[in-house]
């Protein structure tokens, strides 16, 4: 089963690619997050924030970014350059957002890494995830983040083992590799693993790590990896 971080993401542009050194399995790097935002001592807000929006505590928020008029952020929060954080979003603490994102009208993110030029532009949940670099999430695409039984979350391989990893979280939502798309109104249960460049609709995979090679495609479907994103639209 494919779960560093190097099978989903190229880190090589992120600002904060440290975050994942000497990580094994990808899900552990959300450990370490609080820790690494709680050592981060540049907290300025470079960007254009708007009247009526409300940030509280530490936040760094980059030049060019965007933020509209009642959105709400919590930090600790790291915010990358040209972002838009869309009206009423909401960041609840411990967020890292990469360069070029689009934090959208009702989404909210809490516990989460977002690489550069990721979008949750309409009506999403990101909780305790991690999002690849140039992924789209399509509208009221919810990152569960907690099984019913509120019980650890354990990741199922699609091998003939059916080999199961646990996780040790209680919380944990989706990891979604670079380029890929999903559809609207999607749900993906805690503990998915969706590999680059993957399109995805429903039915969504539960708790299950997809193999590499086998992308979660319809025949329709084209290759989406290096294609921008419309999410802005």
């Amino acid at each position: 089963m494919l779960t560093s971080p190097r099978d989903f993401f190229d880190l090589s542009g992120f600002p904060y690619r440290d975050l994942f050194d000497g990580i094994e399995h990808v899900w552990q790097v959300l450990d370490r997050l609080p820790s690494y935002l709680d050592a981060h001592d540049d907290w300025h807000v470079l960007g254009d924030v708007a009247p009526g929006a409300v940030l509280k505590g530490n936040i760094f928020i980059g030049r060019g970014t965007v933020v509209e008029p009642y959105a709400f952020i919590v930090g600790p929060a790291i915010i990358g350059e040209n972002c838009t954080i869309r009206h009423s979003a909401y960041i609840r603490g411990d967020v890292i957002v990469g360069d070029d994102c689009i934090i959208g009208h009702c989404s909210e993110l809490k516990s989460s890494i977002l690489l550069n030029g990721s979008n949750a532009p309409h009506f999403n949940y990101v909780g305790d995830s991690i999002i690849g670099s140039d992924v789209n999430l399509g509208a009221g695409t919810i990152c569960a983040n907690l099984r019913l039984d509120e019980g650890e979350v354990f990741i199922n391989g699609r091998t003939p083992e059916r080999e199961s990893l646990p996780t040790g979280r209680q919380k944990l939502g989706a990891v979604i590799g670079d380029g890929a798309r999903t559809a609207c109104n999607l749900v993906l249960n805690p503990g998915t693993l969706i590999p680059r460049g993957s399109a995805v609709r429903p039915p969504a995979p539960s708790a299950l790590s997809v193999l590499a090679g086998e992308p979660l495609r319809s025949d329709n479907d084209a290759d989406l990896v290096g294609r921008p994103s419309a999410a802005a639209s």
